[in-house]
């Protein structure tokens, strides 16, 4: 069964929905047994049966009107009380048919004499029933198998992968930016596809597998996609959770007929999404989930046998992603099978304003959108969030009933990609707008007066997401890829300082720091664990190794003795108490300024960096150059129980 091939669906049309395939379903259900209805009964009219020495009777009686014998029964047509009825009489066995025709001809009935047909009698008494019965059995499975995604039952060991066919692949590197480094890598695969004398005459094999890792939405797929569309080759799509299903080996199945079928259309890419769903590490191996499944098991053994079984010259090229490099088993990543590693990081400045560049392509944007300040305003953000901030800002135009997108929509925009919708109809009452301004406030104040802590970029306090009563965002002045220790420190101080704004003020302690404090507390951890930044602990590495892109795990090695157990937590209390303290000499230094930036917030729900930089008599400074803020820049007073982290 060959892959399903992509193609346009259209789109608008009445009727086309599910409830037209229900009603086609039950209009051939309807018609199966209409038909077997009008073949038994009513096309031939309704016939009934009398006895032998019934139709004698009628004879005699002169009744009836038409005869129709063969050698096992006699069928024709009687009148009683002025109407006529069909009539059909079986006849009995060594009956003498020749003085009944003599009688029927004396009486002026019309006779005809038939031979009954073996085959007629086998069509409609047996062939056709099942015939109808097998029909209609043949249409559940073909619907079953659709809703299966598959084929029917025969079909589970087939792959599921979808076949983008050349017309389909309109994606090319014009359509992806900020990954420069990426896209020279993937050049050569592309100029491979197109040109492989030139590689195989100088003996040169190219890669079998590349494998593209980084954190999700920085255009792993899309990067794909492109060498597919540059290539003008097949593109086989499946994600590796496909593969996996109740019945042992079918996941193996799927993988054999999948390269099968690349190798049949070769030159061809096969590019395998979420590839850790079926490549994670088998039981026994180092660092790997001991009893994982046994079905993931051997559909990862045949992939690894499929990518080993192939010429590295035999046109296909597989390429897979994944956000968790670090749970791949060794095995699929030594050369051989994915021979290149290529990590997609976030994009930095220049790239993201590429990006926004592509992404506002089809928006029109007012003359005041400048997509460079944007690009300074949105640090760390992947692609996809990019791509939301265009498209966010054109529905807020939108609704708005303006003609082109400016910059207030695209502000706006971010705001809403950082920390979520306005809930304007959530109304604070007096004392918790006071407790979140004091609080947001304690975390910016902070960040002023600390040596090494980011700009604060915005403060407000109007609810939005979920959960967050307001928030403090700060945003970096120059490009950095590297965090020192006194940084690190500092950023801590400012994560406690709006809990330490609520106690100096209120002389009590809310829900709305957890938040805050989960941050702190990751970055403290991170220090000891991984950073080696804690002289008692020592300069070592004791947590999981490799890059984490969906957030840290602090999963301690076996090997690790209660004592240094014991010293990790001290020495994370340590820093989350020094930070703390920090944060309230510092607050208690500027109580009046904390009092008085308060007032004006309670007023105007939004303070600026301009704002704070004309309240301390500070020369403004713009608004940076952004950069991604490694362990979290944004701040925020959550709800205890809507806190999400």
């Amino acid at each position: 069964m060959a892959p399903k091939v992509t193609k346009p669906s259209p789109s608008g049309k009445p009727g086309a929905g599910p409830d037209r395939k229900r009603w086609i379903t039950a209009a051939w259900i309807g018609g199966g047994f209409l038909l077997l209805l009008l073949i038994q009964g009513p096309f031939f009219g309704e016939v009934t049966e009398i006895q032998f020495s019934r139709f004698l009777n009628l004879v005699e009686d002169g009744r009836v009107k038409e005869a129709d014998i063969s050698t096992v029964s006699v069928d024709g047509v009687y009148e009683e009380d002025g109407a006529e009825t069909r009539f059909s009489a079986t006849i009995p066995p060594n009956f003498e048919t020749n003085p009944l025709v003599d009688q029927l001809r004396e009486a002026g009935v019309e006779v005809t004499a038939s031979q009954p047909s073996p085959w007629s009698g086998l069509l409609f008494s047996f062939i056709l029933p099942f015939a109808l019965i097998g029909g209609l059995y043949y249409l559940f499975m073909r619907r079953m198998g659709r809703q299966m995604g598959g084929g029917g039952p025969m079909s589970f060991g087939k792959n599921k992968a979808k076949l983008y066919d050349r017309t389909d692949l309109k994606t090319t590197f014009d359509d992806v930016a900020g990954v420069d480094e990426v896209e020279a890598e993937l050049v050569e695969l592309v100029d491979y596809l197109k040109n492989s004398d030139k590689y195989r005459r100088l003996g040169a094999r190219i890669p079998k597998g590349v494998l593209l890792v980084g954190p999700p939405g920085t255009g792993k797929t899309l990067l794909a996609r492109a060498i597919a569309g540059e290539a003008d080759v097949p593109f086989f799509y499946i994600s590796a959770s496909e593969f996996i299903e109740l019945f042992v080996g079918l996941g193996a199945a799927r993988v054999r007929d999948m390269f099968q079928q690349a190798r049949e259309r070769a030159p061809a890419i096969v590019f395998i999404d979420e590839i850790d769903a079926i490549g994670q590490a088998r039981s026994g191996a180092v660092g790997g989930q001991m009893g994982s499944h046994q079905e993931q098991e051997q559909t990862l053994q045949q992939l690894l046998t499929e990518m080993d079984g192939f010429e590295p010259n035999s046109g296909v090229i597989i390429v897979a992603a994944s956000n968790r490099p670090e749970v791949l088993d060794q095995a699929l990543l030594r050369p051989g099978r994915f021979d290149r590693q290529i990590q997609v990081n976030l994009p930095d400045i220049g790239g993201r304003e590429q990006i926004l560049a592509i992404h506002a392509r089809s928006v029109k944007l007012g003359t005041g959108a400048d997509l460079k300040l944007l690009a300074r305003r949105t640090p760390g953000f992947s692609g996809a969030q990019l791509a939301n901030v265009i498209n966010e800002g054109a529905l807020l135009a939108a609704r708005r009933g303006k003609e082109e997108v400016d910059m207030v929509d695209l502000e706006e925009a971010i705001d809403r990609v950082v920390a979520g919708l306005e809930r304007r109809s959530q109304v604070l009452s007096e004392s918790e707008r006071r407790l979140v301004a004091y609080h947001e406030l304690g975390h910016a104040l902070v960040a002023l007066f600390v040596d090494h802590a980011d700009p604060v970029h915005r403060i407000s306090i109007i609810p939005r997401g979920i959960g967050a009563l307001g928030f403090t965002q700060q945003l970096p002045d120059e490009e950095r890829y590297l965090m020192s220790e006194p940084e690190l420190r500092d950023r801590i101080a400012v994560l406690l300082g709006g809990r330490s704004a609520e106690e100096i003020v209120f002389e009590f302690a809310t829900t709305g720091a957890q938040d805050d404090l989960q941050k702190a507390t990751e970055i403290a951890r991170r220090m000891v664990m991984e950073f080696g930044m804690s002289p008692k602990v020592g300069p070592i590495n004791i947590s999981e190794q490799g890059p984490r892109f969906l957030g840290p795990s602090f999963r301690r090695s076996e090997s690790i003795s209660e004592e240094t157990e014991i010293s990790i937590d001290r020495e994370v209390m340590a820093l989350l108490t020094g930070g703390h303290d920090r944060a309230r000499r510092i607050l208690t230094e500027h109580r009046s300024d904390l009092d008085r930036l308060a007032t004006i917030l309670l007023e105007k729900e939004n303070l600026s960096r301009k704002d704070l930089d004309e309240y301390f008599g500070r020369a403004d400074t713009g608004s940076g150059d952004g950069v991604e803020p490694k362990l979290g820049a944004v701040t925020g007073w959550r709800t205890g129980a809507a806190s999400s982290g």
